[in-house]
């Protein structure tokens, strides 16, 4: 199957949803499709307002319309709303085409938390990007519940995955030599440094140890210089990256606007468990449908968290990272796709997928 999937995020950014995409083309390709990935790499680009370290493409519209024409897809994503998204979404409702999107990151919060901008306006604006959609993939049931509250449809349980071999488990905190020399407990946090992330709740925290904070952003500078005693190791290797979790004692995840949180299944595969906040992503990627967590310790108290996290077996937190696979997500992900050129509707196969609202032709490895 020929599959266009358009992103405004890609390489060489470093995030989750770059992440998530990389390993998603790089399981269908194994699975025999053919894709055809349409990233700003392959325009002219600006930095993104409001937020380093991520470039936009400049008037895509064209271009797009020109690669998409000769690729001639069998199905559409259009992976986020920025000017390629808007610019696929364009041409696909122009000439008549099914697609479907996803709903990677909660936007309007960001928005909100960088330039004031109110979530309802934010929340109005997304929602009219996607209404069109035949299938809006999200990555966990509370943010489809969220999304569906704030009148979105044709909403899609979706799921992320982890590579345990990269991030391999290690019973005892691993050694690291520019990590040797710091005082223990370690605590850590990867990601964005930036105005979703929460991160002067973990900076704040009164623990024992030493923080290690790994990622870049709009925010680190300021919080360098306000925060000279934590360890700034900027932004690192996968490889590299593999190993601080590995060395490290507690992963701390100070978001609450986070959709999934990816860097806690990475710290969970190296057996490191989590400190969270009872919210959405770590309620999902932590815990179980039972209620119960097995990944790491949520609190309220972020620093009580992290003290009851240090108590947990390390391999725990690895046997709940096993639970997720990108294997299991590409097949997923298949299952919600919709052929471009056939508007016939059925109930998707996959029971459970769906909220509930409209319907989709699924597309099979087979067709």
């Amino acid at each position: 199957m020929k599959i266009a999937l358009i992103t405004d995020a890609w390489q060489p950014q470093v995030n989750g949803v770059v992440t998530t995409l990389v390993e998603l083309v790089r399981e269908l390709e194994q699975g025999g499709h053919q894709i055809e990935v349409i990233q700003p790499g392959l325009f002219r680009t600006r930095p993104c307002p409001c937020y380093a370290g991520i470039e936009l493409a400049v008037r895509p519209k064209r271009a797009l319309t020109e690669k998409l024409d000769v690729f001639q897809p069998d199905a559409i994503h259009v992976a986020t709303e920025g000017p390629l998204g808007w610019a696929a979404r364009r041409y696909c409702l122009q000439r008549g085409l099914a697609f479907t999107t996803a709903f990677h990151t909660k936007f309007p919060e960001i928005l909100n938390a960088a330039v004031k901008i109110p979530l309802l306006w934010g929340y109005a604006l997304f929602r009219h990007f996607h209404k069109p959609s035949s299938g809006v993939m999200v990555p966990t049931s509370g943010v489809l519940r969220m999304l569906e509250q704030r009148g979105f449809r044709n909403l899609r349980s979706w799921t992320h995955g982890v590579d345990t071999q990269l991030f391999s488990f290690e019973p005892q905190p691993r050694l690291y030599p520019p990590m040797d020399s710091l005082a223990r407990p370690i605590s850590l946090f990867v990601g964005r440094v930036s105005y979703e992330k929460n991160i002067e709740a973990f900076l704040r925290l009164e623990i024992p140890g030493s923080k290690v904070v790994c990622g870049v952003g709009p925010l680190e500078s300021s919080l360098r210089e306000r925060y000279p005693q934590v360890h700034w190791m900027g932004l690192l290797a996968r490889g590299e990256l593999a190993r601080v979790y590995a060395a490290a004692d507690v992963f701390v995840f100070p978001s609450r606007a986070d959709t999934f949180g990816l860097v806690m299944l990475e710290a969970m595969a190296s057996g490191t468990p989590v400190a969270a906040y009872p919210v959405d992503g770590p309620l999902q990627v932590l815990g179980k449908p039972d209620g119960s967590c097995h990944g790491g310790v949520m609190n309220a108290d972020l620093q009580q968290a992290c003290y009851s996290a240090l108590a947990l077996p390390r391999h725990q937190a690895r046997a709940r990272a096993l639970d997720f696979s990108w294997t299991q997500a590409a097949q997923l992900f298949e299952c919600f796709l919709v052929p471009a050129r056939d508007m016939t509707t059925c109930k998707p196969s996959h029971a459970g997928a769906t909220s509930g609202h409209g319907t989709v032709t699924p597309l099979s490895s087979n067709q």
